[in-house]
């Protein structure tokens, strides 16, 4: 469905079914060895649905020199070994993610295995290809893919069929290069299983459309196949898209010109990619728009579909059922139904979400959960007994989990299935909180769910805010042929969840002798969530229906009584359901007071919502108007914009603080236009990585104006090479007009130094604040640093610090005010205050800090990461791992230390240990501290980051936990 059907020369060598293992989850995939013109590409489909549903690959890396695939280690092998039945292999190339995937332990597996390294090897030796290379598997091509997808974004399917142990027979035979992708897809699609639904399958591939999204307006259906041209060759990057203008009215809450918070943990957090600058627009793709005018005129066919849409639709209307439900970490003790079937007609769609699925220290870390099985198998067993039902998604991270269900006469409608998650948590990596996403295309319109569990506390209403901000700035879609999806690029969008808005009243017996007498509205006036909203904080854009229930919080387990506990928690309205888009009717909205599992009730709406289906006469009608009107013009004119500013300067540059400049593109010429920022010569993004230009590619039409927006942020990424002045802020952007000439764009700016990102020996040795210091006199202490770690004596001007100013402040505040604080390391800061901070050890050197104590001990975690070397340099890493077992010689490791490094871990040690004397207060064990620092204290080196195991993960951890259990002689 993803792709029009076209000619290759491109031969599919062999291709083995895997798992791709992401954390808590296997996805299942395809990988497919390729062969084009002498040269070698492996190729990894979503999974097996894609073989008949959408044969475009997902991913492709190239097969050269820098190519890697290894087997994991067998000790790595060990931690799972009841579950582990075959072979993990790791597998690394240009410009693509470390994939880690696990394969069956059989002779096709070597097989595969052996054509890749035979393929390798060919490419290293830069032999001529050999006439023959024996395929063991399907030499079905597989349609050329996207440039810069990663594979572990997406589920382009609703149910990936049965395992196959081999390929049929028929397949074993090579094709030749001329044969079609249709008759090969379709025998691909035989080989899995699909050869009963594969002719409905390819009636909608033939017509399928990649029109770029926009806001609040769906893709337009399958396009009829293009008239015959003189190039009928279909590119093989489709062309992503760019928002309309009206994008930017509608998704203020993500995109806060005036407040960069939103922007934190998308631009510096764990889901970002490595470079911000990561784009979809390649050289690759730059060959494709050049040397593909027929491509290029179908992708703005595509284009203008979307924009008369309203033409070829019609609406039904459909029903969908969505529910929350916080579980407080129990296992289901009764039947669901009096949640899940409490109408009597059976919804289409339901959408089903959990909170606090487990508890555990652990599962903070994204660990499994035993209960994922036990909650998915309840709710399987208590959907509407009228209807039979099939799950599109699941996705769960730690205690969150979305659920949804199609009813099975729908199935066939359901397409371009994803879902992602984001923590919040403390700098992204603990995902007690946070949220999970689902998103679909029913018919053509396209939802997203969302369930979210947000910070706690009556008082923490703005880390609520922060929460959403940053699930709404990070929570990014990778589909294939598509840009990036936010979660506001949806026709409808339900936010499910905890959301943890409490009361301004902190009278319990006030609020209960309020519910009691049935004066909801009134309590409603002072919800934080409703105040939030008025005031355009959060959920600006969301509507809600009306409350006509009590509050879903707190209640003693297994009881319909209010809490009775020392707490005596303030009945809440915690457990909300939001929406967005047209065309949405809420019908019900209620809690479920029968189901008392946990201290929360669950709650529900149904909702009648508008779904656009296309007719089918009327959508060809529209087509062919349009093929017929770029007829006309293709040959008359020549596609031109004008920019309204081409020179940019952002000046006082920070680590972590967004800056933002903006220009308008106006297509002043005849004919629609597309658009899009490509890499330099010899460059393999578009930009530096603190830059980034949104949108980066997109379509005009005549006479239309987009604004484009210029963001600066440097991250921990980019800090170093900044504060050393080995970069700049200076670069230059392409904008390259297809069939139309180019467009340069300058950067410049000036950068303030920070502590943050500095090497350890360079901040011992600055007495003075690192603004302080002139930009000369830091690159002579960054270039002289390693001619100073032996140094003990000399005159006491010279003498450098024991440690970092700079740590000592962040602990010694830590040390003397926050060992009592509750939730130390596990509560995430605010970002006005950690800027705040940030920007007060870079300019002084204060007797006290500003700001709560959950923000400056996400400083302290920030600083650590953003150390170019870290604590435990990077040359001795596998020695650390190698001693974990032994604390003499860990402590023999410590003593070899740098000076700096060897204080810095001490001090730090010391501090940990000081905070476990007080974990009936902060709540913290010495496991989970020593899971947190060992990842800011012992990172492997930059080459090995995407090789860092899981056991190796837990030799690290073991590292730092000998010496938080040791005795206080260390």
């Amino acid at each position: 469905m993803e792709s029009s059907l076209g000619i290759s020369d491109e031969v599919c060598l062999a291709t083995v079914k895997v798992q791709e293992l992401r954390p808590g989850q296997k996805e299942p995939r395809l990988l497919s060895l390729i062969e084009s013109r002498g040269a070698f590409v492996l190729a990894v489909l979503a999974t097996p649905d894609a073989v008949a549903s959408r044969p475009v690959a997902q991913l492709s890396i190239p097969i050269n020199g820098h190519f890697e695939i290894v087997r994991e280690a067998e000790e790595a092998l060990l931690i799972n070994l009841s579950v582990a039945s075959g072979v993990r292999i790791r597998i690394k190339g240009d410009r693509a993610p470390e994939l880690l995937m696990e394969l069956q332990d059989d002779d096709r597996t070597q097989t595969f295995l052996t054509q890749v390294m035979s393929a390798q090897q060919q490419v290293e030796s830069k032999l001529p290809k050999p006439k023959a290379m024996e395929p063991f598997a399907s030499t079905a091509p597989i349609p050329p893919q996207r440039a810069n997808k990663t594979a572990n974004s997406v589920d382009s399917g609703v149910n990936p069929p049965k395992s196959t142990n081999a390929l049929p027979p028929n397949l074993n035979n090579s094709r030749s290069s001329n044969q079609t992708k249709t008759d090969l897809v379709q025998s691909l699609a035989s080989d899995f299983g699909f050869e009963d639904h594969f002719n409905q399958a390819l009636k909608v591939e033939e017509k399928k459309n990649h029109q770029n999204r926009i806001v609040a307006v769906r893709e337009p259906p399958p396009i009829p196949p293009l008239p015959p041209r003189k190039a009928s060759y279909a590119p093989s990057n489709p062309l992503p898209a760019v928002p309309s203008p009206k994008d930017r009215a509608v998704s203020l809450q993500t995109k806060d010109h005036s407040k960069p918070d939103s922007f934190r943990s998308g631009y510096d957090g764990m889901d970002r990619p490595t470079s911000w600058s990561d784009s979809p627009t390649t050289n690759s793709m730059r060959q494709a728009m050049s040397s593909s005018p027929a491509g290029q005129r179908e992708y703005l066919v595509k284009h203008r579909l979307g924009k008369k849409e309203n033409e070829y639709v019609d609406l039904k209307t459909y029903r969908f059922f969505t529910g929350t439900w916080n579980v407080n970490g129990q296992a289901p003790d009764s039947s669901l139904e009096p949640w899940l079937c409490c109408d009597t007609e059976p919804p289409d769609i339901y959408a089903l979400g959990f909170q606090e699925l487990d508890l555990s220290t652990e599962a903070f870390f994204y660990m499994d959960s035993s209960k994922e099985q036990l909650w998915v198998e309840a709710m399987e067993r208590s959907l509407h007994r009228k209807a039979k039902y099939k799950k599109v998604r699941i996705i769960r991270l730690v205690g969150m989990m979305l659920v949804v269900f199609v009813k099975k006469i729908h199935k066939n409608h359901i397409k371009e299935v994803a879902a992602e998650h984001v923590g919040t948590g403390i700098m992204g990596k603990m995902g007690n909180k946070g949220g999970v996403a689902v998103r679909f295309v029913f018919h053509n319109t396209s939802f997203c769910i969302v369930n979210s569990h947000l910070a706690a506390h009556v008082e923490d209403f703005e880390r609520r805010n922060q929460d959403y901000k940053d699930i709404c700035s990070r929570m990014t879609f990778h589909l294939l042929d598509h840009p990036p999806l936010n979660i506001v690029k949806h026709d409808v969008v339900i936010w499910l969840g905890d959301l943890n808005y409490r009361l301004c009243l902190y009278d319990a017996a006030d609020v209960k002798l309020h519910i009691s007498q049935n004066e909801l509205k009134r309590l409603q006036d002072v919800d934080q969530l409703n105040i939030q909203r008025r005031t355009k904080k959060a959920f600006t854009d969301f509507m809600e229906g009306e409350i006509t229930f009590i509050p879903t919080y707190k209640y003693d387990p297994k009881t319909d009584r209010w809490d009775s506990s020392g707490k005596c928690r303030v009945p809440a309205w915690c457990d909300r359901i939001l929406w967005r888009g047209n065309n949405v009717k809420q019908l019900q909205y209620r809690s479920h007071m029968e189901l008392k599992t946990s201290d929360h009730k669950p709650v529900s709406a149904l909702f009648s919502v508008g779904v656009k289906v296309v007719n089918e006469p009327r959508y060809k009608k529209v087509f062919e108007e349009i093929v017929r009107a770029m007829d006309r013009m293709e040959n008359d004119f020549l596609p031109s914009v004008t920019l309204d500013k081409r020179e940019f300067t952002f000046a006082n540059v920070k680590f972590r603080q967004l800056q933002r400049e903006r220009f308008v593109i106006t297509n002043d010429g005849q004919v629609p236009c597309h658009f899009a920022f490509i890499p330099k010569l010899n460059d393999s993004q578009y930009c530096k990585p603190w830059l980034r230009a949104e949108p980066s590619d997109g379509f005009l039409e005549p006479n239309e104006t987009l604004e484009i927006y210029l963001d600066v942020y440097v991250s921990k990424d980019s800090v170093t090479l900044l504060n050393s002045g080995e970069n700049a802020i200076e670069d230059i952007l392409v904008l390259h007009l297809d069939r139309g000439k180019d467009y340069f764009i300058t950067i410049s700016g000036n950068y303030l130094p920070s502590c943050f990102g500095t090497s350890l020996e360079t901040l011992c040795r600055m007495k003075k604040p690192i603004r302080e210091i002139p930009i000369t006199r830091l690159i002579d202490l960054e270039k002289s640093k390693m001619s100073f770690l032996m140094v003990e004596g000399s005159s006491t001007e010279d003498k450098p610090l024991k440690i970092p100013k700079e740590v000592w402040i962040l602990v010694n505040h830590l040390f003397t005010k926050s060992c009592d604080q509750e939730d130390l390391f596990q509560t995430p800061g605010l970002q006005d205050e950690l800027q705040s901070i940030i920007d007060c050890l870079d300019t002084s050197i204060p007797d006290s800090i500003s700001g709560c104590n959950h923000s400056v001990a996400e400083a302290l975690l920030i600083f650590l990461e953003a150390l170019p070397e870290p604590v435990l340099c990077y040359e001795l890493y596998h020695r650390c791992l190698e001693c974990a077992h032994d604390s003499r010689l860990c402590k023999q490791l410590i003593s070899q230390l740098p000076r700096a490094h060897r204080n810095v871990f001490r001090y730090l040690m010391a501090f940990l240990k000081e905070l476990l004397k007080h974990a009936h207060n902060n709540n913290l064990t010495a496991s989970l501290i020593a899971t947190l620092f060992a990842s800011l204290l012992i990172r492997p080196p930059p080459n090995l980051m995407g090789k860092h195991t899981p056991h190796e993960r837990q030799k690290a951890i073991d590292f730092i936990l000998g010496f938080l259990m040791a005795g206080d002689e260390e």
